[in-house]
């Protein structure tokens, strides 16, 4: 009983490691510059600091995952 459950524990700290989700938020936060300096869309400029903070705000998590 104690090897399945170490084992789902194991599949948890697999998922959440740190390296894959950092590369996703970074390119979030480079999506979001982007957005912001691209002259051609109003809505894809008004969306930009949003997407530059939730960026930012999952970078804080992230940093608290396991490596």
């Amino acid at each position: 009983m104690k090897s399945t459950s170490n084992s789902q524990k194991k599949h948890w700290k697999d998922y959440f490691r740190r390296g894959p989700w950092e590369a996703g938020v970074i390119a979030l936060i480079v999506l979001g510059i982007v957005m912001l300096m691209q002259p051609f869309s109003i809505h894809l400029y008004s969306y930009s600091f949003i997407t530059i903070l939730v960026g930012t705000l999952s970078y804080v998590v992230v940093s608290h995952f396991p490596e």
